[in-house]
């Protein structure tokens, strides 16, 4: 891949938050997204086989890699806090695929692993990640839970779920009980996986 331009930095993003289009949220969920993704599911001729999960044809690959390049470049995103579209060029997504990291290592000590790209003719066995992924879980729960998913040995990390409370108190959004809540599941989570004799699980 031979992308051409510079790389977008974070001034970029922010700044482009500020300046972009202006649009309601609703129409962009509901109207632009919907719409556009039709659209480019005819131009690419896009027929998914529901029997097959993993799509091994190669002309669909393609075809399917280049409708999510259309999609992110047309559509944008959305930024709620601004009510504008974040918009990025073709070469941009192109250069920022480019310069992306060839493979990274998540967890540490003999927990860590090295996470590089699979293809779908791939021998090599995929990473796991296991845990309630974001579902609400009771305080009294949390860490048990987790401890659960740790203790499989066939899991190699964790994505951790949400706490429904934190010391009885609801974490509101932008409260001081929506940071305690994050850091308590932090910890919880630290403590299942040392429980369950994983300490250093990617998180």
């Amino acid at each position: 891949m031979n992308a051409i331009g510079k790389s977008i930095t974070v001034f970029d993003v922010y700044d482009r938050a500020k300046s972009g289009p202006k649009m309601e949220e609703k129409d962009w969920d509901f109207k632009v997204v919907p719409q556009t993704a039709a659209a480019l599911k005819k131009k690419y001729n896009i027929k998914i086989d529901k029997k097959t999960i993993i799509p091994e044809d190669k002309e669909l690959i393609d075809n399917l890699f280049n409708a999510g390049l259309d999609m992110l470049v047309e559509c944008g995103i959305y930024c709620i806090d601004t009510g504008r579209v974040i918009k990025y060029t073709r070469d941009e997504v192109l250069q920022a695929l480019d310069s992306a990291p060839r493979q990274f290592i998540f967890g540490e000590g003999k927990e860590a692993h090295i996470v590089t790209p699979r293809h779908s003719s791939s021998k090599k066995a995929p990473l796991i990640q296991g845990g309630p992924t974001g579902s609400p879980c009771s305080e009294e729960m949390f860490l048990p839970i987790h401890q659960s998913y740790a203790q499989e040995r066939i899991v190699d990390t964790i994505v951790d779920g949400v706490m429904q409370t934190v010391m009885g108190k609801d974490p509101v959004p932008n409260s001081p009980w929506e940071i305690m809540a994050v850091r308590s599941e932090a910890l919880q989570v630290r403590e299942a996986q040392v429980r369950a004799g994983r300490k250093g699980m990617g998180l």
